[in-house]
């Protein structure tokens, strides 16, 4: 059965126009709302559920552009064996050490707080790249079934790398052709620097045999440009193009911070799409991400930092006065470009019935004029009262429905210790 939003202030995603109907939302992937006159009698008989609108916004859910699932039990860890002193550092001292740590409950783990994390904040579906080098075969199965359990849809990506020994670098081409052979996903790339020619011909080969793309680190430092061209005289923006990797129009190229003219000049001319992180950025202490010269295909994700896409946003527009060419309409247009991103690649699961009900009852008037002022200054997660993925209510004031949140809590506590101690050795 459908589900009645009555009394809804509904913004249009797209041009942001408001309205005020009764909308009903009907269950299944990628179905469809109906839109009534809120003046018209309605027979509430025919809903599963009924939820009161009335002085609260209705718009399109959210997509996580870039997220790493694998993080999610990194929040209060113990510090590294070594104070990290560059980028490469802290991927090797930190994120290196936890990837590899994980096994098949801490991956669960790490998927069912971040889906629920997720969904808290308005998003209904999640752009993953994931990496467990010791625990590679079924690592994207665990996901997938974690996310389906909360309800939140999800494009995964297994991180193919060179960097743990040939036969982690096979393992993960295999892994990617047995999801991708059943369920939408993505071919998945660490970074240049740590993939090999005959490595990356093999994925791209596979990319082009599924008929998938690349969701891959691109240029995030400095050395994975310096180590492009001392080791194949070429950037790696090149070196992607060269292997036909910008062919595809689902190619996601994470970052993008350490580009030159001809490489922002390659995406520009190709299908392909940047995913932009820029609290991850600062982080590291990389760089700071200028759209400039890349087109238009850019859009928001989190990096694993978080699973709140409103922050990312906010970020981003903060970050950008300085160093980026972003004003209000620019933020949202990228807010909302992974929309664009699915829908051009015909991935299901960010239908029109995925709907987020903001309880934002603004100090000032809020209209379709100044709304992108709202959405800079004013909305934030906190806001999210109810969350509707594929037409299923999935967040109802404020609380998970479709798991028991308090159990899973309890289950990533457990394993974070496990994870932290394993990190350790």
């Amino acid at each position: 059965m459908a589900i009645l939003l009555k009394n809804a202030t509904y913004i249009d995603w797209e041009n942001l126009r408001f309205s005020n109907p009764h909308i009903i939302v009907h269950q299944g992937i990628d179905d469809k709302l109906e839109f009534v006159d809120a003046g018209k009698p309605i027979d509430e008989s025919n809903f599963s559920k009924i939820i009161d609108c009335t002085g609260k916004l209705v718009t399109k859910s959210f997509v996580v552009g870039h997220h790493h699932v694998y993080s999610a039990l990194a929040k209060g860890m113990p510090a590294p064996k070594k104070s990290p002193e560059n980028f490469r550092e802290i991927l090797q001292y930190v994120w290196w050490t936890l990837d590899k740590s994980l096994d098949k409950d801490t991956i669960e783990a790490s998927a069912l707080a971040s889906a629920i994390a997720c969904a808290k904040a308005g998003t209904t579906f999640v752009i993953d790249h994931h990496a467990s080098p010791n625990f590679i075969g079924g690592s994207l199965d665990i996901i997938a079934k974690a996310f389906d359990k909360v309800g939140v849809s999800h494009l995964l990506a297994y991180e193919i790398t060179d960097r743990d020994g040939m036969d982690k670098a096979q393992a993960g081409l295999e892994e990617s052709e047995s999801y991708l052979s059943k369920n939408q996903g993505l071919v998945g790339m660490h970074a240049s620097f740590t993939v090999n020619d005959k490595t990356m011909k093999q994925a791209a080969d596979l990319m082009q045999k599924l008929n998938s793309g690349f969701h891959i680190h691109v240029a995030e430092g400095i050395y994975d440009q310096t180590h492009c061209v001392e080791k194949y005289d070429k950037r790696v923006v090149e070196r992607l193009a060269d292997y036909g990797v910008l062919n595809s129009s689902k190619t996601i190229l994470v970052h993008g911070l350490h580009l030159d003219d001809r490489e922002r000049e390659l995406i520009k001319n190709s299908p392909v799409w940047v995913a932009q992180n820029n609290e991850s950025n600062m982080n590291n202490a990389v760089g700071h991400f200028n759209g400039d010269g890349m087109g238009s295909n850019i859009m928001f994700g989190t990096d694993g930092m978080h699973s709140d896409m409103l922050q990312s946003a906010k970020s981003a527009f903060f970050a950008g006065q300085g160093a980026d060419t972003i004003d209000y309409p620019g933020v949202y247009d990228r807010f909302r470009k992974a929309h664009r991103y699915i829908e051009s690649n015909d991935f299901k699961g960010d239908g029109k019935n995925n709907l987020v009900v903001l309880n934002y009852d603004g100090p000032t008037e809020l209209t379709s004029e100044n709304f992108l002022g709202h959405f800079v200054f004013g909305i934030n997660s906190n806001h999210v009262e109810h969350v509707i993925s594929d037409g299923r209510l999935i967040v109802e004031n404020r609380e998970i429905t479709t798991v028991n949140e308090e159990e899973v809590l309890r289950f990533t506590r457990e394993q974070s210790l496990r994870l932290w101690k394993q990190m350790q050795k």
